[in-house]
């Protein structure tokens, strides 16, 4: 595989499981350091979108169904497999979590001192007034679910790119019959 495949999938997942982090980190008690911060939502989507459409033009250009990806993702290291498998399964429990634990209300903020939040409830549909506490506990899971969804995408991107690569590799190795 070559160096540039290594360097996207090794990015990718680092970009995936650094959001996976600050996701966790937003169950932990205390203040959020990037509620409202507009730049971050806008880096994390152009940044997702640069690696993931780059992850799938590579493995598109392989031409490879569904069972040799898989198979060319077996053929990396274990220690790959496991650690990109690992962080694909925190996410997913993560992601699990926070939808189980979010509730109804979503896109909290505060107008005129009040603090007021959407709520999503079927047939009762419309921003409703919420304590600061359940203000502050929106922001968490609003937060959390903007830093988890792209962190496993991210993930989704490595996988694809280091497959990609390994399939690079492996039609490399063949040598058309009748070429000496």
């Amino acid at each position: 595989m070559g160096w540039t495949f290594k360097l996207h999938g090794g990015v990718a997942a680092g970009l995936g499981a650094t959001l996976l982090l600050l996701a966790t980190l937003t169950w932990l008690p205390g203040a959020l350091p990037f509620t409202g911060a507009r730049w971050l939502a806008a880096a994390i989507f152009v940044s997702l979108f640069l690696t993931f459409a780059s992850a799938l033009v590579r493995l598109i250009m392989r031409s490879a169904d569904k069972h040799a990806i898989w198979m060319a993702f077996r053929c990396l290291p274990g220690k790959v497999q496991m650690a990109l498998g690992a962080l694909a399964l925190w996410g997913v429990v993560l992601l699990v979590f926070s939808t189980a634990t979010e509730g109804n209300l979503q896109s909290a903020e505060v107008r005129d001192g009040r603090y007021v939040a959407f709520d999503t409830t079927p047939h009762a549909r419309g921003t409703v007034e919420i304590s600061q506490s359940r203000y502050q506990d929106v922001l968490e899971s609003d937060q959390r679910t903007m830093l988890a969804i792209p962190g496993v995408l991210f993930l989704g991107a490595a996988y694809a790119v280091l497959a990609a690569g390994e399939l690079r590799r492996a039609d490399g190795a063949v040598v058309p019959s009748g070429v000496m």
